[in-house]
């Protein structure tokens, strides 16, 4: 199988990285409040998880899935092409719910993608790989959306920077369709990954893999979702919820839900602080770069150190950090960009070490035979939380963004809180490294890698 058809897809994911944050400045710029904000960033959170569970359903039932990737690019160019045209708020929360339900829902048929014609022994590293181009890509378009008005600025009028920046990313994922026409693989339908023994594999490969450059402002990732509930039975997972577990859960929708009342409203929060799009964007990559470089690290100290000291850290340092961005932006304007850089690239480092750590805490206290339902409902539980936390960060705006900000805070230091009398995950019996081979758990469900850390034996 050639592997040029992933140039194709880095190549449009600079398209979905540029757009994941150039659409809500353009949304400041028409003049958009804190509560629409937060209804562009819920409803895009949103509309990702039921987009993947469709497109995954036909990708099973097609002979070719090379045209579900070809209309996501092609339907990504042309939202981004119309955009810049569109005046009214609500048009333009609809065209970017419109955007992200083709960005999110491909995932699962890229991963199909992948893994087709491939020996299921190499399925890890191809699903590294394509992560690997995305990850880049997106960088990719965080870095141009930073140094395009430095550029664009020479050429164009000043009213027109923004909105041209939208056609150079739609021309992105345009000529990456083009290319993604010539390169895609063409797997023969008997080669399909289709079966459920299949799909679990998959999905343990998903939770385990590293998260990528995108999972520092958007920490749901609808491909996880789709492969990660497949066949989950709402009634049977009920009965396999312990105290702890459902602790941990409950700590989870708190965290899930601040960290994203905490993004919903910050683009315009940094407008008003004073910096424009090209600081706005280079304060989101320090942010992404951040955790991209520290998931290694945070799955090694998960496999060395107590988990519950570790995740209850993190969590309060982030509720902490948190509102002291808006004290940090106050300071004179040659140290307010610095300082902001900082607190957002410790933002990210926070955020590592809550993934991935989070992902061993929910192995760790599931039943061995239920790990892979229960893990799919923790990122299930993520999806929920980016559409409530969407709402709350914009509702809280409407009272000052220090209020904002410390609304966004109180519940992941109420997770915090909450992982800490978990007193359970400090008292372990049994201490695997990620070395250790992967323990049995039935019908397939074993986990591997970094998640396979430190878990107690449920007998």
């Amino acid at each position: 199988m050639t592997d040029r058809w992933l140039t194709a897809w880095g190549l449009g994911s600079i398209a979905f990285g540029g757009a994941s944050l150039l659409v809500p400045l353009y949304l400041v710029l028409l003049g958009a409040t804190p509560v629409q904000l937060g209804v562009l960033a819920a409803t895009a959170a949103v509309v990702g998880a039921p987009g993947a569970i469709v497109f995954g359903r036909v990708a099973n039932r097609v002979d070719s899935r090379r045209p579900l990737v070809l209309g996501t690019l092609i339907g990504v160019a042309a939202s981004l092409t119309a955009i810049p045209f569109l005046t009214s708020i609500t048009a333009v929360i609809v065209a970017n719910a419109v955007l992200w339900l083709f960005v999110s829902s491909v995932g699962p048929v890229l991963t199909m993608l992948v893994v087709d014609d491939a020996p299921e022994s190499a399925w890890s590293e191809r699903i590294g790989l394509v992560n690997k181009y995305q990850g880049y890509g997106w960088a990719g378009g965080l870095v141009l959306g930073t140094v395009w008005p430095f550029v664009g600025g020479r050429l164009l009028a000043a009213g027109t920077v923004t909105r041209t920046l939208f056609w150079v990313l739609a021309a992105c994922a345009g000529a990456a369709a083009v290319l993604a026409a010539r390169t895609l693989p063409r797997p023969a339908p008997s080669a399909h990954v289709t079966d459920e023994r299949a799909a679990r594999r998959i999905g343990r490969l998903l939770a385990d893999s590293g998260r990528g450059i995108r999972g520092a402002t958007f920490a749901l990732s609808p491909n996880r979702l789709y492969w990660m509930t497949r066949g989950i039975d709402p009634r049977r997972l009920a009965d396999r919820f312990d105290p702890a577990l459902a602790t941990y859960f409950v700590a989870g929708l708190f965290f899930f839900t601040g960290s994203a009342a905490f993004w919903a409203p910050l683009p315009l929060f940094l407008t008003d602080a004073g910096f424009d799009s090209s600081r706005v964007f280079a304060l989101y990559l320090t942010s992404s770069l951040g955790s991209a470089v520290c998931y290694e690290t945070a799955g090694q100290l998960a496999a060395r150190y107590d988990v519950r000291r570790l995740q209850s850290g993190a969590l309060a340092a982030r509720g902490a950090l948190f509102p002291s961005l808006v004290a940090v932006t106050g300071l004179g304007a040659s140290l307010a960009f610095g300082a902001a850089g900082l607190v957002l690239a410790l933002l990210g480092v926070t955020w590592a070490g809550i993934a991935v750590v989070g992902t061993a805490i929910v192995t760790r206290l599931a039943p061995a035979g239920a790990r892979g339902e229960i893990l799919g409902a923790y990122v299930a539980l993520g999806a929920v939380g980016g559409g409530l936390g969407g709402v709350l960060g914009g509702w809280a705006a409407t009272a000052g963004y220090f209020v904002a900000f410390a609304v966004s805070g109180a519940p992941v230091l109420v997770g915090a809180g909450l992982v800490v009398s978990l007193e359970a995950l400090s008292r372990d019996d049994r201490v695997a490294t990620p070395s250790e081979p992967a323990a049995a758990s039935g019908s397939d469900d074993t986990e591997t890698g970094s998640t396979a850390a430190a878990r107690p034996r449920r007998d």
